[in-house]
């Protein structure tokens, strides 16, 4: 290519800000979500919230963000709803149509290869976050793969609005060959920070096991703890609110005085 300054974005920038005029242009979406993953002795514990939000409004308080991928296989999505569930379910179809070729559990190199290949052809159009988990003939697997098609294989990972805080616990207690009960409970303390950290994040939480001897989806695994319904009315006792100014403005009256005179109708 030609060396030099290129201004044809400026000019399709420009474009665009004429097909907006009257108006704003498109704010990027916020979407909240905890996800996470751990690699254990025997397996992977896959963990998420279940709040799906649309703004700032909590469109749904059950929602699965843990998806079947095939008998060995399970995936968190986080991101756009939609993307995230028609994605884990073409990839489901796809690894599908492979068992009943072969005979046999697809491998989960596999199933990061076709997600990689799928996401990576719309350039991150897509808005699916995933942590993809499973168990296979060479061993325990996590993969994180990103909307652009990036793959990354780890021990332990966080995703979401709420993966700061859900790092934060996972780096701290982390270790190598955990056992069953003590990576439950890693996810499950994992998932809570990024609730309690985040809006966009909330309500029960959902674990998924995966070992070679079968798949344990706990749904709900630990239910949320604000209980309180609204009340159909609040009231406070007076002084429950601190005066914290006071300034008296004195009201002047203009008193009028009407007289009324009986009309002669003689």
């Amino acid at each position: 290519p030609a060396a030099g300054f290129n201004f044809d974005n400026a000019a399709r920038n420009a474009a665009f800000d004429g097909l907006f005029e009257g108006g704003q242009t498109p704010k990027p979406l916020k979407t909240g979500t905890t996800i996470a993953g751990v690699v254990f002795k025997d397996g992977v514990v896959l963990g998420a919230d279940t709040r799906a939000t649309s703004s700032e409004v909590v469109a749904d308080k059950m929602c699965a963000k843990i998806h079947y991928i095939s008998p060995n296989i399970y995936c968190c999505g986080a991101g756009t709803a939609a993307d995230t569930e028609k994605t884990t379910d073409l990839l489901s179809s796809n690894l599908t149509v492979f068992s009943l070729n072969s005979g046999r559990n697809p491998r989960v190199v596999m199933a990061v290869n076709i997600l990689q290949d799928m996401l990576y052809r719309y350039h991150g159009q897509i808005g699916a976050n995933l942590i993809l988990g499973g168990v296979d003939c060479t061993g325990n697997h996590l993969y994180t793969v990103g909307p652009y098609g990036s793959v990354n294989k780890v021990p332990y990972l966080a995703m979401g609005s709420g993966d700061l805080a859900a790092l934060g616990i996972l780096e701290d207690r982390f270790k190598h060959d955990l056992e069953l009960e003590k990576a439950k409970e890693l996810v499950r303390d994992a998932i809570h920070a990024g609730i309690m950290s985040d809006l966009g994040s909330g309500n029960n939480i959902d674990i998924c096991v995966i070992t070679k001897q079968g798949v344990d989806y706990i749904r709900p695994f630990q239910e949320s703890e604000y209980k309180e319904t609204r009340k159909p009315k609040y009231k406070y006792r007076p002084g429950t609110t601190p005066v914290l100014t006071k300034k008296i403005v004195p009201l002047k009256l203009e008193v009028v005085e009407e007289t009324q005179q009986r009309m002669d109708t003689a």
